[in-house]
């Protein structure tokens, strides 16, 4: 019986509600292309990151918004949730170190080499963060004003 109630919550879903979940998948999706190339800035700029700081990236940036995608097939606003909590947490956490504490995760203080691509990607990354901040609260803020 659930097959069809998530057939008909699929072809009741409107044009839009398709479209905001394309565009936020495709946030996602470059937040991991992006997050890749600032991985090899970091390796080739010899910036290495702590284990704390280690598993936040592959827990919080890195696995966090995919799961929330992932999520978003059978528990949409869950799903919202997750990308939405992961990505401003990504978002605080790179802005404060590449932009605010002055250590060796800076853009200012990396090596001149990587400097370019390590920025350039810092930038994206949080352009793509705020992005698919303001796509996954859609969804969540959407279903509130119904309630």
């Amino acid at each position: 019986m659930s097959r069809f109630a998530d057939l008909a919550r699929l072809l009741g879903m409107s044009r839009n509600d398709r479209l905001g979940r394309t565009w936020l998948t495709a946030a996602v999706l470059t937040h991991l292309a992006v997050s890749i190339v600032h991985g090899r800035a970091h390796a080739g700029a010899n910036v290495p990151l702590s284990f704390a700081a280690n598993l936040f990236v592959f827990v919080v940036i890195l696995a966090g918004p995919l799961i929330g995608l992932a999520l978003m097939w059978g528990a949409e606003r869950l799903g919202s949730w997750v990308i939405a909590i992961t990505m401003a947490a990504s978002l605080v956490f790179g802005v404060v170190n590449h932009f605010v504490l002055a250590g060796s995760d800076h853009v200012a203080h990396v090596d001149a080499d990587w400097r370019w691509l390590f920025a350039t990607t810092a930038v994206l990354l949080a352009a793509t963060e705020a992005v698919a901040i303001w796509l996954a609260s859609r969804p969540i803020t959407e279903r509130m004003k119904l309630s």
